[in-house]
Formats: C-alpha cells, structure tokens, sequence
C-alpha cells in the first residue's frame, strides 16, 4: 500500500466487492458525526419514525464550530445552535460524543497507517 493516499488506504480496507473504476460496495465499520451535517441526518431519522442503525458504531463529536479560544464560551448563535442540537440528537439516539476537553477528546485512538 505504500504511494497511496490515506483516503486510499482507507478506501481499500473497506471495499466489500466491486472493481475499481466502477461501483464499489464498502463496509463501514464506525461512523464519525459531527454538529455542522449531522442535524439533517437525524432529522431524516425522526420524519422517517426510525433508529440509528448502529449507534454503537457511531461516534460524535463537536468539530467545525468549536472556538480556538475558550472552547466552552460559544457566542456565535448559529453555531451554538448545531451545537445544541449535536447534544440533544447523540442523547436521544443513544450516540457517544466526544465533548469539549474531555479524555475522550484527547486519547481517541487513530490507525492512519
């Protein structure tokens, strides 16, 4: 594997069946979610009248909207709003966060080799 990007690395660990260059089917075997898209997703859950699939396999955390400075003081409404709505979507779809400057946020393991 050694030359290939890490979306390729990536890409190739997952590739269930299909050849390259056409559609290829891929198993996602974890699910990182954020607050800035993940709104719309649960949404389209509830309208729907389902569940996460795989909560277990999903892991949240607070990303595009988090200050580089005093990370707990969000002033930005909009912003604090998709934040909001992260923490009340992971609770009521049984999803772990990764919240502000906790151990989790520090020790999260990652295999990019």
């Amino acid at each position: 594997m050694s030359g290939q990007t890490i979306f390729d690395k990536l890409w190739d660990r997952h590739v269930i069946m299909g050849e390259e260059g056409h559609t290829q089917l891929l198993y996602v075997d974890e699910q990182h979610i954020h607050e800035v898209t993940s709104p719309q997703a649960f949404q389209g859950l509830r309208d729907a009248g389902r569940k996460l699939r795989r909560p277990d396999l999903t892991f949240a955390t607070y990303d595009h909207n988090v200050p580089t400075k005093d990370i707990f003081t969000i002033r930005d409404v909009i912003s604090k709003n998709q934040m909001d709505a992260l923490a009340r979507n992971v609770k009521d779809f049984g999803v772990e966060v990764c919240d502000h400057g906790s151990e989790k946020a520090r020790n999260r393991p990652y295999d990019w080799s």
